[in-house]
């Protein structure tokens, strides 16, 4: 279990270039596998959540070679890197050709991972089981198992939870209302419908981000959007690709809230990817008085990017619901160090899905902003958060989740002392190089 200690030593100045986008490595390595033909993916993040889904389709037949790349983002730790990583060449075996593994598929700590796994493997004509870390492995996979079983896959599993065993068959195309806005969950479905024979549609109660969607119209499926509905047309051949991952968001976040929190900070974030199915946080800081700059905006592979410049603000609390919450879900612990340090309280709700991510990110997020001194109440699906101008240093669990750790190292920075965060090994997940980068702009 390692650990990590920051103290606030000044304003935060300079650039960086957050690691590629994890969301998407993710799906580039799954659609390339299944095309027909050789694709190349520039800018992979090459991480341990990325990492399990290349070992996954590497264990069903598909070659995948890594070949090296200079990257803008710091070297990653000789620990998690295992290799230069950076541009991948997958050689796809079609919706057909994948064969069966040779053992258990290990998910690591990737909640996508094994939720768009579930979806490609119910089309196989053979069964394949899925396991996960400890972490993971509490972790419910209900929400992809229910509709995936009324396509016609099979599911054992000790109620919900990981190992699961999938076996695939004859699918039958469905039209799924999605009772949570999930983009683990429509991809799921979306991939299990590339093998039915007819139209395969979600619908969700908000727009989750659209990153299966924008990958799988450049591979040449039959896809339709109609407002909160997409629908996919099954048994087409995928089209090889070439792309390049612009940076991720949900990395660049923490960097964005801490050159808005520490006074005197000025800090400019390069290639960022800004989805509009991603950047609600922008929205919000924007609404608490935050003042960030989109830059020199572009479309990187279909993705669109720009570089985004943040200064020192004063914020203030306010209320956040409705479609602004699944559009930051994954900034929700960052968002809460931003609340701790504005003006007033600030009251987030329609955010359930957060206790069974990597941890009760909820509880987590209430539990330690408490420790350094913050007034939290805790709601059933969010926080009331009362604001303060300054944090107590205090010793903080990470739970094992990388965003909770990366979140209080942010906060760490506005506490009057030194904080030490512990068992921050899961910062690796998806952000190799976080210290290193936060240690660099510190002046």
């Amino acid at each position: 279990m390692s650990q990590i200690s920051i103290k606030h030593k000044g304003p935060l100045r300079g650039e960086l270039t957050p690691p590629p986008d994890k969301s998407i490595s993710h799906r580039a390595i799954i659609l390339s596998s299944l095309a027909e033909g050789k694709s190349i993916v520039r800018n992979f993040l090459y991480a341990e959540d990325p990492l399990s889904t290349i070992g996954a389709f590497r264990q069903m037949g598909v070659e995948i070679e890594v070949k090296s790349q200079k990257t803008d983002y710091p070297p990653i730790p000789p620990s998690s890197r295992g290799g230069e990583g950076g541009v991948i060449i997958i050689n796809g075996k079609g919706l057909s050709g994948l064969k069966e593994p040779k053992g258990e598929i290990d998910c690591g700590n990737s909640g996508t991972t094994m939720r768009l796994l579930c979806g490609v493997l119910a089309g196989q004509p053979f069964s394949a089981t899925l396991k996960g870390d400890a972490s993971l492995s509490r972790r419910p996979m209900k929400r992809v198992i229910e509709p995936i079983t009324q396509m016609g896959a099979v599911f054992k599993s000790e109620s919900g939870h990981p190992p699961l065993t999938v076996t695939g068959g004859q699918l039958k195309p469905i039209r799924y209302k999605s009772p949570v806005a999930s983009a683990q969950v429509k991809s799921a479905i979306l991939l299990a419908g590339l093998y039915c024979n007819g139209i395969t549609s979600v619908s969700e109660p908000e727009r989750s981000r659209d990153h299966t969607e924008r990958m799988l119209k450049a591979s040449g499926a039959d896809l339709t959007i109609d407002g909160l509905t997409v629908s996919v047309r099954g048994r087409a051949k995928l089209d090889p690709f070439e792309m390049t991952v612009p940076a991720d968001f949900s990395s660049a976040a923490f960097f964005i809230v801490a050159g808005i929190i520490v006074p005197g900070s000025g800090v400019l974030i390069k290639n960022a990817g800004i989805n509009p199915t991603r950047v609600g946080l922008i929205e919000i800081l924007k609404s608490m008085g935050a003042h960030i700059r989109l830059e020199n905006k572009r479309e990187v592979s279909g993705e669109p990017v720009a570089d985004i410049s943040v200064t020192h603000s004063q914020l203030s609390g306010i209320e956040i619901g409705g479609d602004l919450v699944p559009r930051s879900i994954d900034e929700f612990p960052i968002l809460c160090v931003a609340a701790a340090l504005a003006h007033g309280k600030t009251k987030i709700t329609g955010a359930k899905e957060l206790r069974v991510k990597e941890s009760d990110r909820i509880a987590a997020m209430a539990a330690e902003l408490r420790k350094m001194g913050v007034n939290v109440e805790e709601l059933e699906d969010g926080l009331i958060i009362e604001g303060r101008e300054k944090l107590k240093s205090a010793s903080i669990q990470s739970y094992g989740d990388h965003r909770i750790a990366m979140s209080m190292a942010i906060a760490a920075l506005m506490a009057d002392g030194e904080t030490t965060i512990s068992d921050t090994d899961c910062i690796n997940t998806s952000f190799p190089g976080f210290v290193e980068i936060l240690e660099r702009l510190q002046w």
